[in-house]
């Protein structure tokens, strides 16, 4: 693994990266390489075979696009809404190579740094004072302010580059899969402290924490039970079902207030889950050894809604256990023909987007659950050939 730098005067260029050209392109000629949310769903990016957009979610626009001669992106990773990306190649004819980072300043429209590896980069996670790159059997964790290596992390065959991070200033967590079948790995940072979980017989295939870290919610490779765990100390504190069936889940999320989680999967419905688990009692000047005592606690949310379990479930125990399963408490169907990534917006609403270029908007009852009703939808860009 090597890294490139600017030196004092800027004028380093990093070799094969050319400044993007404005009006290079058009809009009917780019095709979809890769949709990806920022931390706080706020914003969402899309690769393109000719570079990269960036789009608002409420109201919906699109903020900015840059296109490029020598081809598209595969990750396109935001911090926040800052002028930060982590760029790394990909698509049909893309000339950016797929093992290099590049990290761009979209203010000064150029790379600032980048980081080479022998492998093909699964991931890209970034956050206020760490840079991660996910390879397929290890992970990097950068300073970013001098892009010093600071951890690096053995896991199992990892060809998703499942890797999540808190975003709390007090809070260092990052969560990954681990060195055996169904485990996830829990790394804090501040406490250097490593929390092993078993979340699941089969492997991972989708993981995401709250933005403190202190929940982790899992799902695996069998993709009918979402499970959420105490990251402290690896406590199981809820699991709901998706369905008996097997299936491809491809996003799970978290509401700000961690009173619902959103599934999507390959079976055409966006799943809401009605949790009862939340962080309490907590304080923004809080150390992460105070945060970590007592913020916790496993409890019923009187004012939302309740998942619907089986008219069986007084026979659990006897009958096969997914007849006293928690099924979800709202759904949104969307076509089975390609990936979609549900997050959650202002007043119980929650945002789509898909690798069909297609973006959703759609709210639920809080109280009564059932079937969302659509509130807008915009087709943003046509799909491409890389899926």
């Amino acid at each position: 693994m090597t890294s490139t730098l600017y030196n004092s005067q800027g004028i380093l260029h990093p070799r094969g990266f050319r400044s993007p050209e404005p009006g290079f392109g058009d809009s009917d000629g780019a095709e979809l390489v890769s949709v990806s949310w920022n931390q706080d769903y706020s914003c969402f990016s899309s690769g393109t075979s000719h570079g990269f957009r960036i789009y608002n979610c409420e109201p919906f626009k699109e903020t900015f696009r840059r296109e490029l001669k020598d081809g598209g992106f595969k990750i396109v990773e935001m911090l926040f809404r800052s002028n930060i990306l982590a760029l790394v190649g990909g698509g049909p004819n893309s000339q950016y190579p797929s093992n290099k980072v590049l990290i761009w300043d979209d203010h000064q429209s150029r790379c600032i740094s980048e980081f080479s590896f022998r492998s093909e980069i699964r991931a890209v996670k970034l956050r206020r004072d760490r840079i991660v790159v996910v390879l397929e059997h290890k992970i990097y964790v950068y300073n970013f302010m001098d892009l010093r290596l600071l951890h690096q992390i053995e896991n199992l065959a990892n060809p998703r580059g499942l890797c999540c991070l808190s975003h709390h200033m007090n809070t260092s967590v990052l969560a990954c899969p681990g060195v055996r079948r169904g485990e996830v790995r829990v790394e804090h940072f501040g406490l250097n402290m490593v929390q092993i979980i078993n979340a699941h017989d089969a492997n991972i295939a989708c993981m995401t924490m709250t933005l403190d870290g202190l929940l982790l919610s899992t799902a695996s490779t069998k993709g009918t039970l979402i499970r959420i765990f105490n990251t402290m100390d690896g406590t199981r504190l809820q699991e709901v079902r998706r369905g008996t069936d097997r299936a491809d889940i491809y996003s799970i999320a978290f509401s700000p207030n961690v009173q619902w989680l959103a599934v999507s999967s390959d079976k055409g419905t966006v799943h809401i889950f009605s949790l009862r688990v939340r962080v309490s009692g907590e304080d923004s000047h809080s150390t992460e050894h105070e945060t970590s005592s007592n913020s916790l606690q496993a409890l019923v949310t009187p004012a939302s809604g309740v998942n619907p379990g089986s008219s069986l479930s007084f026979l659990r125990g006897v009958l096969p256990r997914y007849f006293s399963s928690v099924w979800s408490f709202a759904q949104f169907h969307v076509p089975e023909v390609t990936q979609f990534f549900a997050a959650f917006g202002a007043q119980n609403t929650i945002a789509i987007i898909g690798m069909d270029g297609s973006f959703y908007r759609c709210s639920f009852d809080p109280v009564n659950g059932g079937e969302m009703t659509q509130l807008e939808y915009v087709r943003f860009l046509k799909p491409g050939t890389l899926k």
